[in-house]
């Protein structure tokens, strides 16, 4: 069948979210030079809101798919997984079309009042058909990993992404000439066309495999007691959606109302409401995207991490557990923290090359230093909801928001600080939602990190950014761009010899690769 090990679905995500961000970075590169810092502030204003909506309507729907139809397909029972799936999808499209509604007839004073730029309803009214297209193709995908099939959901990505790049800059730049606020909405549009793709692409992927499914199960159930067997699977479905929805909607809130009340702590600062769109732009359209960047191996991880420990927890298997929760860790920090230092170093000619704005890599030098926190966090969730624990992770998220939300209140409507004070904040939600994450998981599993694995993988970082810092500062060649290039490769290429020097990864994860190990 389809089914891959974790090792192999996380390496089929990893490939294709890895061409997936480099892929974005084409929009994130071209669009400011399209519509401007400010235009890309208009359309990160209206995105927080997005995020809100869709953790409502999808939230932990997703993962109660995965957890439901992984312990359905182990039981053999393929009708059980079937009316996971069509439970699910009732609610989505239910919760899209009346939330839809609302966005529709309330964007006008959103725009005007929360967001303090009314520009930025033509970009609310463009992602509205979003929520109906992201809802469905969640469940899809959530469907999917239940069955440990990543093949379906890296290809819908590769499609939305490919797809969303070509829509967003054709749409805004034709749309430019009538004015920033429309070249804005148009961007968005472009990511509304993009996820119809990746919708299209996993639905026939959906009708392509199931006839599969259903021969390889071959239980038969009796059809008798369908309403009932109904109401188990929605209450079950329930019981593991609402919490996880609770935790992801605070996180999602959070980021929703940070957006409100950066442009209000910056009108208090004496700051125009035109420049704090565009610091707004510059912070989440330009500084968080490479920040994410190498994210990119701990979401793959993450997603591939729910199904199996979730077996694991069935079995009351701690042992592999732990296995599978120390890979995800020591993956995510010795891929991490490279990036991580050579942010910090560099930062000035990554945003200039970039972006052509060489001030914005002041921000990203300040926020460098937690990166590695926030690699580590999604691991740290998905064990949290893979074991039962969604609650805690809920609880962890409210605190980490909370003071992110009072310090910007504190520090953005200081004149002295300003956008500075907003990421000072956002630093500080990092930090501590990573280290509460981590008590929870010790507390829980018993686990515990390898003092070893963090002080060698911080040498060999240490390492590699000396050497960045000092390609780059030396004189040897007249050309910023090509001492730029040196110094990243130069710096990768010494932080790959001390991972093999110091056996940060040995010849055992290199058998568990998706290649035959003798190969």
């Amino acid at each position: 069948m389809t089914k891959q090990s974790f090792i192999r679905g996380t390496m089929i995500l990893l490939a294709a979210g890895l061409l997936n961000r480099i892929l974005g970075f084409v929009p994130r590169i071209t669009l400011p030079r399209v519509v401007g810092a400010e235009g890309v502030g208009l359309y990160q204003l209206g995105y927080p809101l997005l995020v809100v909506l869709l953790t409502v309507i999808t939230g932990g729907i997703p993962l109660a798919v995965a957890k439901l139809v992984a312990a359905a397909e182990s039981e053999g029972n393929e009708r059980k997984a079937k009316d996971v799936l069509r439970l699910s999808l009732a609610l989505a499209v239910a919760l899209a079309v009346v939330f839809t509604g609302a966005l529709l007839l309330g964007a006008r004073w959103m725009s005007q009042e929360l967001l303090n730029d009314e520009r930025v309803y033509y970009t609310l009214l463009a992602m509205s058909p979003m929520l109906l297209i992201v809802g469905v193709s969640a469940v899809f995908r959530g469907y999917f990993q239940g069955r440990q099939n990543m093949v379906p959901t890296a290809l819908s990505q590769t499609a939305e992404t490919v797809a969303r790049i070509i829509a967003m800059l054709v749409f805004a730049y034709f749309l430019l000439p009538y004015g920033v606020a429309f070249a804005a909405a148009g961007a968005m549009f472009g990511v509304t066309v993009g996820e119809v793709c990746g919708l299209a692409v996993i639905v026939y992927q959906y009708f392509r495999t199931r006839s599969a499914y259903k021969a390889y199960h071959t239980a038969a159930i009796g059809v008798s007691g369908a309403p009932r067997r109904l109401a188990a699977s929605f209450k079950e479905m329930l019981r593991i959606a609402v919490p996880v929805t609770g935790s992801r909607m605070v996180g999602s809130a959070s980021y929703f109302l940070e957006s409100v009340m950066t442009v209000k702590a910056l009108a208090i600062a004496g700051v125009a409401v035109a420049a704090a769109t565009t610091q707004y732009g510059s912070l989440q359209g330009m500084v968080i995207p490479v920040l994410l960047l190498p994210g990119v191996l701990t979401y793959s991880l993450s997603v591939s991490l729910v199904p199996t420990l979730a077996e694991a927890a069935a079995r009351g298997d701690t042992r592999l557990i732990h296995k599978r929760l120390h890979q995800s860790l020591r993956l995510a920090l010795v891929s991490g923290a490279p990036f991580a230092v050579l942010m910090y170093v560099l930062a000035e000619p990554i945003c200039f090359y970039l972006y052509n704005d060489a001030e914005v890599g002041g921000m990203l030098k300040l926020m460098a230093p937690v990166a590695v926190f926030l690699y580590f966090q999604g691991p740290l969730q998905a064990t949290l909801q893979a074991l039962d624990r969604p609650g805690t992770a809920l609880l962890n998220t409210f605190y980490g928001a909370a003071i992110k939300l009072t310090l910007i209140y504190l520090l953005a409507t200081q004149p002295e600080f300003g956008i500075y004070g907003v990421l000072a904040a956002i630093n500080v939600n990092i930090a501590l939602v990573t280290i509460l994450h981590w008590n929870s998981v010790v507390r829980l599993v018993k686990y515990y990190f390898p003092l070893g694995d963090v002080l060698k993988t911080a040498v060999a970082a240490g390492a590699s950014g000396w050497a960045a810092h000092a390609i780059f500062l030396g004189e040897w060649h007249p050309s910023p761009l090509l001492r730029f290039l040196s110094a990243g490769v130069g710096a990768v290429a010494l932080y790959l010899v001390f991972v093999v020097l110091l056996k940060l990864v040995d010849k055992d994860d290199v058998g568990r690769l998706p290649f035959p190990r003798r190969k």
